[in-house]
């Protein structure tokens, strides 16, 4: 068994029941890695509770059917917790979530099938899942897990396929594939690579694209660092950056969802930031539809470029002089 929780200051009891029950989740299809080492111990005590066990997986129980608060005592008295009973909308929301979406444990009465409002209503094991456990350490254990996990995806697997599903891809330019997540905005980012870029990106590569949900998924630092580009880490970064080394142009772009354009304030912010930059600055803001640039028409700066993913072989020039010039 591996050791789950590495940092904390419990005794060595609480932690080998803590690590033992997270060894059980994870066997199960709990997926370990999405939450923090204090996140995971909060799900085991939690985990525990419910099932009753303090140290003896023999004694697993179904019959619990205990409310958040009553899981607080549980655990405070059992596994050296000091949780505030105010934090009883986290032990829903956060702490035994994935055990209900995985089905090991419900929120019910005395039955599955308890209505919401029944006073026994509560969490406990799922009754499988109690005759599980039960094994624990035993030698019929493994025999037991394969049968329960048989015909029966883990949550980790569902999730890793949800994730998977809900992807955008794109092409970068040179070929190399990326997976953008779900939403309007990244929809867009999308168009700018796979359309923008190559119809007036003068052969450019691709440096940054910030996704919505990993600002850092593909970054080139090295030859940003060469441009003498700003910290990477600065809240400014543009949505896309990329470089035509043949014009020797930067190209910032603003895909713009619910997010502003390249105004004049942003423009000035940004000519700051890379003032020791050696290559010329594109400042381009792109939106899907014509209705989307129109809101935003009264903010954008001069001398920068307007690009629209319905009307792709066209560019908008708010007039300056400086022309991106793409034929």
């Amino acid at each position: 068994m591996k050791t789950y929780i590495t940092k904390s200051t419990k005794s060595e009891k609480v932690q080998k029941i803590i690590n033992e029950a997270l060894d059980i989740l994870e066997s199960v299809g709990i997926p370990v890695t999405t939450k923090t080492e204090r996140g995971l111990e909060r799900m085991a005590v939690c985990f525990l509770a419910v099932a009753s066990v303090t140290k003896d997986w023999t004694k697993a129980s179904d019959k619990s059917h205990l409310k958040t608060r009553a899981i607080i005592t549980i655990v405070n008295k059992n596994f050296e917790e000091n949780i505030s009973s105010g934090s009883y909308d986290d032990i829903r929301r956060k702490d035994l979530k994935l055990l209900v979406i995985a089905d090991l444990v419900v929120n019910s009465g005395d039955n599955l099938s308890a209505a919401t409002n029944d006073p026994t209503r509560g969490y406990a094991l799922h009754p499988d899942f109690k005759n599980l456990i039960v094994n624990y350490g035993t030698a019929a254990w493994n025999k037991k897990l394969k049968a329960f996990n048989k015909n029966k995806p883990s949550l980790a697997e569902l999730l890793a396929r949800k994730r998977n599903i809900e992807q955008i891809p794109v092409t970068l330019p040179g070929g190399k594939p990326l997976q953008l997540s779900l939403g309007e905005h990244n929809i867009l980012q999308k168009e700018i690579i796979e359309q923008f870029l190559p119809r007036f990106g003068s052969d450019c590569k691709v440096l940054y694209i910030g996704d919505t949900s990993n600002k850092m998924l593909h970054i080139d630092e090295p030859a940003l660092k060469e441009l003498q580009f700003f910290k990477l880490s600065h809240d400014e970064l543009p949505d896309i950056i990329a470089f035509s080394k043949k014009n020797n142009w930067l190209y910032l772009i603003e895909a713009v969802h619910s997010s502003g354009p390249m105004s004049e304030i942003r423009v000035h912010e940004l000519k700051k930031l890379l003032k020791d930059c050696k290559a010329e600055l594109i400042f381009v803001t792109a939106f899907l539809t014509r209705a989307d640039f129109r809101k935003w028409t009264m903010d954008i700066a001069w001398e920068t470029e307007v690009w629209i993913a319905d009307n792709p072989d066209h560019l908008i020039h708010f007039n300056g002089h400086k022309f991106l010039g793409a034929y």
